[in-house]
């Protein structure tokens, strides 16, 4: 048996999918209800939390000697739990950095820090081949496209700190830099949508927190027919699952369709 904690119940998707893809699975007893990675979590755990709430009562009954648990958005949650006597982590992760950070402290904590390392050096490399490419785009005179990520659409808000800076990675400069490094919602609210027409975004990409993406209602906002990315065709969406979620989907996936809509702009637009 591994060192560490050995039941394990996960708040949020990323703990979760980190476990699958370390191949320590067995050691989780509950999941949040919204992981949607890996698709057979679902299908293997019991659900026992939303995001904002959970079943204190389901998960005590799991017997867990720890909790995951994500920001200070869950800390009612952590502190009844830990009044209750459970083990409770909970990570405030926000850049690609402190993304990185917690995958390495997950690891290490259930005793697989070299492989945790292996596919976080992994997935470091795949970071820098995708900078690499952005730079050899500009070198021959390619343009960065100016980028909205809307990350729910009424009221709009833009971009967290993490999917701002996969984003520059990626080929793409976000136009409310300035509001990226605001780590709650509500500090990233923009409520002028003029000032994202002002801005003028040559790409909008959508992640609606698990709402559907309308493009059309994008294109038919009052002003925005004028936008480039709009007179362009260039609205896309992004499932929030992909890269809405501090962990390896946004490392992975999430980054490399950032990177897939960025390449394309800068070929044929920029």
């Amino acid at each position: 048996m591994l060192p560490g904690p050995q039941r394990i119940v996960c708040l949020t998707e990323e703990t979760t999918e980190w476990l699958y893809l370390l191949g320590q699975e067995e050691r989780i007893v509950g999941i949040s209800g919204y992981t949607v990675r890996p698709r057979r979590a679902r299908e293997e755990k019991p659900r026992v939390s939303a995001f904002l709430s959970a079943r204190i009562d389901r998960i005590l009954a799991l017997r867990p000697d720890c909790v995951f648990g994500f920001s200070d958005l869950q800390a009612d949650i952590a502190s009844a739990l830990i009044r209750a006597g459970v083990q409770v982590t909970v990570f405030n992760q926000r850049s690609v950095e402190e993304v990185f950070s917690m995958l390495f402290q997950v690891a290490a904590m259930v005793g697989c820090a070299q492989d945790g390392l292996a596919r976080i050096a992994a997935m470091r490399q795949r970071l820098e081949a995708i900078g690499a490419e952005v730079a050899a785009l500009e070198a021959s005179g390619r343009r960065r496209p100016r980028v909205f990520f809307e990350e729910w659409d009424e009221p709009h808000i833009s971009a967290i700190r993490w999917v701002s800076e996969l984003l520059g990675v990626a080929g793409g400069d976000d136009i409310f830099p300035e509001l990226a490094l605001q780590p709650l919602g509500k500090d990233r609210i923009i409520a002028d949508g003029a000032d994202i027409v002002r801005r003028s975004p040559d790409i909008v990409i959508g992640s609606w927190c698990g709402k559907k993406f309308r493009a059309e209602k994008v294109a038919a906002r009052p002003g925005w027919q004028d936008v480039p990315a709009v007179r362009n065709g260039q609205l896309f969406e992004i499932k929030s699952a992909d890269i809405l979620q501090p962990g390896p989907a946004a490392l992975t996936d999430g980054v490399e369709q950032m990177h897939r809509i960025v390449r394309q702009w800068m070929e044929t637009h920029g």
